[in-house]
C-alpha cells in the first residue's frame, strides 16, 4: 500500500469521548470511524488486522476438528421461546418486527439456531461428535457502550458450539477448546490466562474465560506466576494427543478474577509466585450440559435404539474486541506495537527523500520484496511525520532509507516492540524483516 495513495483518515488530536488507549489509538490511526453509539466502520488499516485475527482464530478452530458455517444475523423469536431464553435475556436483546408482524431479534448469540439446525441433521450416534461454529456480527443493545471497540454494541465473535452423545465426550471437547484459546491467543502474542468465570445468560455449571493482562483491564486478577511462564505452543502442539496435562496444569493454579477470588486458596500460594494485576477479558468457554438439546428436543438413538439428549457445549471469542486488547496489551506512548502476527503490514518503507533516484530506487526494492506486506510511505512530508505515523501505527518493521544511506547502499532498520536500530545492506534488511 502506498500512502499517497491510501485512504488513512488519521487525526492529530484524540477525541474526547475516547477514554482508552485502544480507542484513542485506533482512532488516531484511521483504523475505524464511529457511525452511531457503540457501533464502527472499519477502515482499511483496521480491517486488515480484522481479517487477521479473524484468520488465526479460523485456523485454531479448523486444526482442533470444528466445521465452519455461517448463521444469520437475524433470528426468529419462536427459536428462543423454546428454550425459554427470549424474555430472560433482557434489554440487551435488540427485537424487531418484521412487515409480516413476525417477532424476530438480531442475534445476540447462536446457540438455539445452531441447536435447531444441528437437530435436523443428527439421528443417531453415529452423527456425534461434532464441533460447528461461526465467525459473524453480533448486537446487543448494550445500556452505555464504551471504550471504543471494547464494548460495542456491534460486534464480530466466533461461536464455536459442541454436540457429544455422553459427559465424558463433552468434556473432551471442552478439552479441546480449552486448548484452542490458549494457542490461538498465543499465536497472536498474548499471554492468556483462563479463570474459573460464572455461565451468566448461557447457563451451565462450568465455564472458564480468557483474560490478557492489562493496566486498563476491567476487572482485578489473581494469578499463580507459573502460568506467565508456561509455554502452551512446546506443551500442545497440535491436537492429536492427550491434551488433559496442559490443561490440567492451568486448572490446578490459581487463576481468579476479583469477582470469585478466594482469599483462604490465595493464602495457599507461596508469596513470591503471587501475582495480582488487571485483566481483559477475550474469551469464553462454556459447558451446560443438556440445556438446550432437552429444552428444543434434539435427540439420536444410541447403539442400543434408546434415544439420548446430547450434550452440548459453547465457545466465544471477541474477534473484533481482540483487535482492541492487543492494542490495550502492545502499546507505548508514540502509537501501537502490533505483534508480527496481526500487524496490518510487516514493514513500513520509510523514503526521506521523495524523488530521489537512489532513495527512489531503494525503497521500490524494499517495497517489492514484501508484496502485498508493505506499506510504502511515499508522501512529500516531513522526515518527522513519517517517523511519528509509522510509530502510531505500529508496523512491526521500519525500514528507513535517506540519501546518505541510499549512496551506501544501507538501510536503517528499526523494530517497533524494542526501538532497537540498525544499519544493514538492503539484502541483510529484506532478511531480517523476514526471518
Amino acid at each position: 500500500m502506498r500512502l499517497s495513495r491510501a485512504f488513512l483518515p488519521t487525526l492529530k488530536e484524540t477525541p474526547t469521548e475516547a477514554q482508552i488507549a485502544s480507542h484513542r489509538l485506533m482512532l488516531r490511526a484511521g483504523m475505524i470511524r464511529q457511525t452511531a453509539a457503540g457501533i464502527y466502520a472499519w477502515l482499511p488499516l483496521g480491517l486488515r488486522v480484522l481479517q487477521k485475527v479473524s484468520a488465526i482464530v479460523r485456523e485454531e478452530q479448523d486444526a482442533a476438528g470444528a466445521q465452519e458455517i455461517l448463521m444469520p444475523t437475524i433470528q426468529s423469536a419462536e427459536l428462543w421461546r423454546e428454550s425459554g431464553r427470549y424474555d430472560d435475556y433482557g434489554k440487551e436483546m435488540l427485537r424487531i418486527r418484521d412487515r409480516h408482524d413476525r417477532e424476530m431479534l438480531f442475534g445476540p448469540t447462536n446457540e438455539e439456531m445452531v441447536t435447531d439446525i444441528f437437530k435436523t441433521y443428527a439421528r443417531s450416534y453415529r452423527d456425534l461428535p461434532r464441533n460447528i461454529y461461526h465467525i459473524q456480527w453480533k448486537f446487543r443493545d448494550e445500556i452505555r457502550p464504551r471504550f471504543g471497540v471494547m464494548r460495542g454494541r456491534e460486534f464480530l465473535m466466533k461461536d464455536a458450539y459442541s454436540f457429544d452423545l455422553d459427559y465424558e465426550g463433552a468434556q473432551k471437547s471442552y478439552r479441546q477448546m480449552f486448548v484452542a484459546y490458549l494457542r490461538t491467543f498465543a499465536r497472536m502474542g498474548l499471554k492468556a490466562i483462563p479463570m474459573q468465570a460464572d455461565t451468566g445468560p448461557i447457563g451451565g455449571n462450568l465455564s472458564h474465560e480468557f483474560l490478557i493482562l492489562a493496566e486498563t483491564g476491567e476487572s482485578g486478577v489473581f494469578l499463580h506466576k507459573d502460568l506467565l511462564e508456561f509455554d502452551v505452543m512446546a506443551a500442545a502442539p497440535d491436537y492429536n494427543g492427550d491434551l488433559s496435562p496442559t490443561v490440567d496444569f492451568w486448572t490446578s493454579r490459581y487463576a481468579a478474577t476479583d469477582e470469585k477470588h478466594d482469599e483462604a486458596a490465595w493464602a495457599q500460594v507461596p508469596a513470591d509466585k503471587q501475582v495480582s494485576a488487571r485483566g481483559i477479558e477475550i474469551g469464553h468457554i462454556f459447558y451446560f450440559g443438556t440445556k438446550y438439546s432437552a429444552a428444543m428436543g434434539l435427540k439420536v438413538s444410541g447403539p442400543d435404539g434408546t434415544m439420548i439428549t446430547p450434550e452440548m457445549g459453547s465457545y466465544g471469542i471477541g474477534v473484533s474486541r481482540l483487535v482492541g486488547a492487543i492494542i490495550e496489551a502492545n502499546h507505548d506512548e508514540s502509537g501501537i506495537k502490533w505483534p508480527d502476527a496481526v500487524a496490518p503490514f510487516r514493514v513500513a518503507v520509510l523514503n526521506l527523500k521523495q524523488g530521489d533516484a537512489g532513495c527512489d530506487a531503494m525503497c521500490q526494492r524494499l517495497y517489492d520484496a514484501f508484496p502485498d506486506d508493505a506499506v510504502y510511505d511515499d508522501r512529500s512530508e516531513r522526515a518527522g511525520v513519517k517517523f511519528n505515523d509509522a510509530d502510531l501505527m505500529g508496523y512491526p518493521w521500519q525500514a528507513v532509507v535517506g540519501p546518505r544511506g541510499a549512496a551506501a547502499g544501507k538501510v536503517e532498520l528499526k523494530r517497533r516492540a524494542t526501538g532497537e536500530k540498525v544499519e544493514l545492506s538492503l539484502e541483510d534488511a529484506i532478511a531480517r524483516i523476514r526471518g
